[in-house]
């Protein structure tokens, strides 16, 4: 959580941080600003002290949305020292970071954060270390201190999913609708009202729309696949394949707040009229597992223990897992959950893995996502819900939508 910036930054003696960019598809900086609607913008915090903003002038009145002290870029004269500089962008730029870290009295290890081009933030922090001589520029490649203090959600936080959470389910619920109000063909294909025949793409279309009617965002598109594309964990769908009585279809949907803020994620698998034995089976399968493991997690438990426990549970059913063939492209192929929150897939991470000692804690939201795939037989099943722990360590599930198999028609 926020509030534990400052312990972080201790612990990794860290005297300041600076976090800074664009603020679409930069969670750092939406975190730090909560989410006021800036264009770009800094935050420099020393340990200890109050962030501070700096702000484009134009956005002056935005900036106040985000509960800190706003200074204005116009202070440091960015332009002024361009042309000093001769139009040399590295060396205004340098010098325009050396006057604000000046200004704030920024001394010692400073972590730096945010989005950038890869090669443009090499090359200009390199060149900050080399201007700078009473600060040690730090970056840190996995696990950083913004990061860390995001797995973990306050309760405002956690209303956002879950209201995110509620205007998923009604897509989905609309929908579900939209496919039954279609009405079916000899052979067995939904057909439109003026008898072609309905499509993925239709259905990616209408899924587009309420997505925007309920104001969200898709910035990562979204997955309902049938068929053999259901058995592609990503695959998100032949656009041109139709909807097909008996396939099963793979609905993974996870919009944002408009603006790139709280997303949510949810998975259901149906048939449309009927379910053959062989995807009734697996459907069963999946629906197991994902009780198993929800009524399994607790606080203090180690994340990788419900990737464990997933594997073990699908191995028991005589299918193939990551755990004894980690190509494997049939059976169980990827991981059971991963944390939700200002990043689609952020911490706590459950990988399998003798380095990850994260161990879940209140205020931690994640998915419980298992899934079967077999796209040579032409079917795959996946069932996802977002799960939040509460400050007394009680687990609640955020997705309120039941795990139907069967849509009839």
């Amino acid at each position: 959580m926020k509030y534990d910036l400052d312990r972080l930054m201790r612990d990794r003696a860290l005297d300041a941080i600076v976090i800074s960019g664009k603020i679409y598809g930069n969670p750092a900086l939406y975190y730090m600003i909560n989410g006021a609607g800036l264009t770009r913008a800094k935050v420099i915090k020393k340990r200890g002290e109050t962030p501070v903003l700096i702000a484009n002038a134009m956005e002056r009145d935005e900036a106040k949305a985000a509960g800190l002290p706003v200074e204005l870029e116009t202070k440091y004269d960015y332009s002024g020292l361009l042309k000093e500089h001769e139009g040399d962008a590295l060396a205004a730029g340098v010098a325009y970071f050396l006057r604000i870290l000046a200004d704030h009295d920024v001394q010692g290890s400073v972590g730096f954060y945010g989005m950038a081009d890869q090669g443009s933030a090499y090359t200009f922090l390199r060149a900050l270390q080399e201007a700078a001589s009473d600060i040690e520029v730090v970056g840190e490649f996995d696990g950083d201190i913004i990061a860390e203090a995001r797995a973990t959600k306050e309760a405002p936080e956690v209303a956002r999913i879950r209201d995110v959470g509620r205007r998923t389910v009604k897509i989905v619920q609309d929908t579900v609708a939209f496919l039954k109000h279609h009405r079916v063909g000899d052979d067995e294909t939904l057909r439109k009202a003026d008898g072609s025949t309905l499509t993925v793409g239709d259905v990616h279309a209408y899924i587009g729309r309420q997505i925007a009617l309920q104001g969200l965002e898709e910035p990562v598109g979204f997955i309902f696949a049938t068929g053999r594309d259901a058995g592609i964990p990503h695959s998100k769908g032949t656009l041109s394949s139709p909807l097909r009585l008996g396939e099963s279809v793979v609905f993974d949907i996870y919009p944002c707040e408009h603006g790139g803020g709280y997303f949510f994620d949810m998975t259901r698998t149906f048939c449309l009229g009927y379910a053959p034995p062989a995807v009734e089976s697996l459907y069963q399968d999946v629906r197991d597992c994902i009780e198993h493991i929800c009524a399994a997690i607790q606080v203090g438990e180690e994340a990788r223990r419900y990737q464990q426990m997933t594997c073990e549970f699908f191995k028991q059913r005589g299918h193939p897992t990551v755990a004894e063939n980690p190509g494997t492209l049939e059976g169980y192929v990827h991981g059971v959950s991963h944390g939700v929150g200002l990043d689609l897939h952020e911490r706590p991470m459950f990988r399998d893995v003798s380095s990850n000692t994260t161990t879940l804690q209140p205020g931690h939201v994640f998915t419980v996502e298992p899934g079967l795939y077999y796209p040579e037989r032409g079917m795959g099943c996946r069932l996802e819900d977002v799960v939040w722990i509460d400050e007394e360590g009680t687990p609640h599930n955020l997705t309120d939508y039941p795990y139907d198999l069967v849509i009839p028609l």
